[in-house]
């Protein structure tokens, strides 16, 4: 995905779902980090996007409780624009396996 592709709207979040409500709490709840989410969600898809992942991770330098954790989201592509993924989110976790 080039940048052209992020500036055109291609990745999107709903943000005024449920899921994206408990992405918000989950987050908080391990993320010892200072910047707002609102500031990082862009770049958190783009990342997700770029490496063809469907999850990011918190580093445990970054957590409030020293484990690594692991955002999920299932990516869906609407019928109508396939040009866009929208992500949504799944669970947490503090392992891969």
């Amino acid at each position: 995905m080039s940048l052209f592709d992020y500036e055109k709207n291609a990745l999107q979040m709903d943000y005024f779902s449920e899921q994206y409500r408990q992405f918000e709490k989950d987050f908080y709840k391990y993320s010892a980090l200072d910047i707002p989410l609102t500031f990082l969600t862009d770049d958190l898809m783009r990342s997700m996007a770029n490496a063809q992942k469907s999850y990011f991770k918190l580093n445990k330098e970054n957590a409030k409780d020293g484990l690594d954790h692991y955002f999920f989201f299932s990516i869906e592509t609407p019928p109508d624009n396939t040009l866009i993924r929208k992500y949504t989110y799944q669970k947490t976790m503090t392992s891969l396996k």
